[in-house]
């Protein structure tokens, strides 16, 4: 057994989670680890290629399938939004981040394509889940893990352009919203549906077989059970593989929609570890492209603003990434995200190292668990 094995299977044996998959590759050597079980039933082994919700790692995945259409001349960063999202032609904002919902001025400018890719539409959860603004959100954004309720984009664009934003286009970066609007951006630049694009322009050059937004019957006896954290770190049933993604919801979640494994995740990675070639050659994203995903767009007064999801790092396109070294696993360039479903994944461009963590227990809150923190240390060497 490895270090690795011993870090997993601690919690594992602590009840805080059924099973895991890991997988550290540095360079072309992989490390790729698997302990307990799909389920808390124990009724079969977990393997390296179960299949998990992914949640918020589908982030990166959104946001290079933007930054494709920018490579195809389709869109630009400083492209408003509007003309493929109309809905949201006429924010609003509340005239202070605290001011109740029916005190808005218009906004400053137009959301930009930009604003969408560094997650600073105006819309999205800041540290303070009271605030009106965000209260109001909530009844548009609800849990991500349960999108089958959400109605199909352009009723849900309708929804949400009812709610005021917490702050103009560019000011603050706010979680969540703009990875969900990316989603429908590309499917309406693109003249297609967000999971056809998916598929067509990353999933099938990758190779990546088991990533999409449902899990069909010849395959869920790969797929993990989920479950929630109550307060006191027991786990409560939460979705089965029969569930919630047995088919393809009305909603294409860009935020959080996909189910995937360590290894089609691995090679996601490695197309932004060969700055956008795939390992036949072909090009899927520009050099450019790359790099402005995985460099930091945040001022440091809005990287500061937001401790609670971010703890003083930056963010790309999709993605953190690390400007200071904070941690032991915060290395400057260190690019990736973790997933309310118990999941996480990074690229370390300066070592070529890829990070990936896949677990079936959800996450209290956005605070990185500490299961995942012992696996950032590990991988740092810590």
């Amino acid at each position: 057994m490895s270090a690795l094995h011993d870090i997993l299977n601690r919690h594992v044996e602590a009840g805080t989670l059924p099973g895991a998959v890991a997988l550290v590759a540095r360079g072309d050597d992989v490390e790729a680890v698997t302990v307990g079980s799909v389920d808390t039933d124990g009724t079969a082994p977990m393997t390296r290629d179960s299949i998990f919700r992914i949640a918020s790692i589908t982030k990166p995945i959104t946001a290079a399938a933007v930054l494709m259409l920018l490579d195809d001349g389709v869109l630009e960063l400083d492209s408003p939004i509007a003309k493929w999202l109309p809905e949201l032609a006429a924010p609003v904002v509340v005239r202070t981040p605290s001011s109740p919902v029916e005190d808005v001025v218009p906004a400053a400018r137009p959301i930009t394509v930009e604003d969408l890719l560094s997650s600073r539409t105006g819309w999205g959860f800041p540290a303070d889940f009271t605030l009106p603004a965000v209260q109001s959100l909530f009844t548009v954004q609800k849990d991500g893990r349960t999108l089958r309720s959400w109605p199909e984009a352009g009723a849900w664009l309708g929804l949400l352009a009812r709610v005021p934003m917490l702050h103009h286009p560019g000011e603050a970066w706010l979680y969540g919203t703009s990875s969900d609007l990316q989603g429908i951006l590309i499917a309406r630049a693109a003249g297609r549906s967000l999971p056809d694009f998916l598929a067509d322009r990353i999933f099938e050059p990758l190779g990546m077989t088991d990533t999409a937004f449902e899990v069909p019957p010849s395959k869920r006896h790969r797929f993990t059970t989920a479950y929630s954290t109550n307060p006191d770190g027991t786990l409560e049933l939460f979705d089965t593989p029969d569930g919630e993604f047995s088919s393809v919801p009305a909603f294409h979640s860009g935020g959080g929609g996909l189910v995937s494994t360590a290894d089609d995740w691995l090679s996601f990675a490695r197309l932004l570890l060969r700055s956008g070639i795939t390992p036949d050659g072909r090009r899927l994203l520009s050099p450019t492209s790359v790099s402005r995903m995985t460099t930091n767009h945040l001022t440091a007064a809005q990287r500061d603003s937001v401790q609670l999801f971010l703890e003083g790092q930056g963010w790309g396109y999709g993605g953190q990434v690390d400007v200071t070294p904070a941690d032991p696993w915060n290395v400057p360039g260190r690019y990736g995200w973790v997933g309310g479903t118990g999941t996480t994944a990074h690229v370390v461009p300066p070592t070529a190292t890829v990070s990936v963590l896949l677990t079936q227990a959800a996450m209290q809150n956005p605070t990185p668990t500490p299961l995942m923190r012992d696996f950032w240390r590990y991988v740092a060497g810590g």
